[in-house]
């Protein structure tokens, strides 16, 4: 029995996984026996052809991101940017990640990582996150199980902490909402606390000691940066605080770029060779993570056209009625049990939701709070453990899982503060 647990805890993804198939097969027989559907498995198949042809074209879309992003990591590293940075942050990220060393380059990385995340630069972010995974990779003792480090870091990913959240508010001024940007501070609050619920619960599982000094001042510190840059933005107009929202963001991706190559020339470094030596490990990258991108993907799509997801819906609809709790939240709920899943499915049925019931609606934007407030869980263990071939991902899934509930539990009394 003692060694059955860790096995089970390595297993996680896979036995979801499996899950995931053998649940759309049994709901598409159900159907098709007992209800005479005979278009369930004629739409699993297509979509199991569409899904993996998905995955190829997002691998394929990622090459060239990837190639440039590790492209300008790979000056900046040359420059002293990120040696720069990890010296800076040591402090913090060494009681974050104890299994770090002290000024390790990684430091540097996850930083820029979770900077471009915060900024809703997810184009930068996702090259920097794969190459702070190879980094710790090579600290890594047990090449095919995930790290403390690696599941820290990945938690914080897939709790999605965004300040800027430009997507969502583009479509909902494309949906007409009145004011698109009214779910800007209500996304913020979410997505706040479901990355504090996973360092906590990723702290509690590793023993990490959150009551220090450092600690402290720092997460309490970010906790006054948030409430004063919600203060401000919220003291702006709509189309002020979309171009101000936008600009930042733009602004920053090109200063970035233009810091590492100012830095590389300082350093005397032969920029444009560093550049395509990264831009070549970009390349590397996006091949290996497409086995794992079709296999993540290929059973969403199945759990999806069987229609296991609506079945869902409509259980916890059901559920929810029957112990006397308001249901109006019920109609945003595909894209909260969607978002861990596939961040494509889930903005789909944000603009579904904001179609059906309108941008303004309760459900409209509790849907884009909802989008905003955690990350594609499954996807990004698929990709970042998948470039790195990692197998046993240990308590990875259920922390960053615990960050998604608490988010999703988050999103919706906020949204009936704000919107109720």
């Amino acid at each position: 029995m003692r060694m059955a647990a860790p096995l089970l805890k390595k297993m996680v993804l896979n036995y979801i996984w499996i899950a995931f198939i053998v649940v759309a097969f049994v709901i598409g027989l159900v159907k098709l026996v007992f209800f005479g559907d005979y278009e369930v498995f004629p739409a699993m198949k297509d979509s199991l052809f569409a899904q993996a042809e998905t995955a190829f074209e997002i691998s394929l879309g990622l090459t060239g991101m990837l190639s440039l992003w590790l492209g300008v990591m790979k000056v900046g590293e040359r420059g002293g940017i990120v040696n720069a940075l990890a010296r800076l942050l040591s402090p913090v990220f060494q009681k974050l990640f104890p299994q770090i060393p002290k000024g390790h380059p990684v430091t540097g990385s996850i930083f820029m990582n979770l900077s471009a995340n915060i900024l809703g630069l997810d184009n930068a972010a996702t090259p920097m996150g794969l190459k702070a995974m190879e980094q710790m990779q090579e600290l890594n003792t047990k090449k095919d199980t995930a790290s403390d480090s690696m599941i820290m870091f990945l938690v914080l990913n897939t709790s999605g902490l965004t300040l800027i959240p430009v997507s969502i508010l583009v479509y909902r001024a494309q949906q007409g909402a009145a004011q698109p940007t009214d779910v800007f501070v209500p996304i913020l609050l979410a997505t706040f606390f479901s990355t504090m619920a996973g360092i906590i619960i990723t702290a509690l599982y590793q023993r990490i000691n959150l009551l220090n000094r450092t600690l402290i001042l720092t997460l309490g510190g970010l906790c006054v940066a948030v409430a004063a840059l919600m203060w401000g933005l919220t003291r702006l107009d709509s189309v002020t605080m979309n171009l101000v929202s936008v600009s930042t963001a733009d602004i920053m991706l090109i200063t970035i770029i233009v810091i590492f190559i100012l830095a590389g020339m300082r350093k005397k470094v032969n920029c444009y060779d560093a550049f395509i030596e990264g831009a070549k490990e970009g390349f590397q990258t996006a091949v290996r993570i497409i086995p794992y991108l079709v296999a993540i993907l290929v059973a969403v799509g199945l759990f999806r056209a069987s229609g296991a997801m609506d079945a869902l819906i409509d259980g916890l609809s059901w559920c929810v009625a029957a112990i006397g709790i308001d249901t109006d939240f019920v109609g945003a709920l595909p894209t909260a049990l969607m978002k861990p899943l596939s961040g494509g499915g889930a903005r789909g049925m944000m603009v579904n939701a904001m179609q059906e019931y309108g941008a303004d609606s309760f459900v409209g934007r509790l849907s884009c709070i909802f989008q905003g407030s955690t990350d594609t869980t499954f996807y990004i263990l698929a990709v970042y453990f998948g470039s790195v071939g990692i197998r046993y991902t240990r308590h990875a899934v259920t922390c960053g899982l615990f960050a998604d509930l608490v988010g999703i539990v988050a999103a919706i009394f906020i949204a009936y503060m704000f919107f109720g």
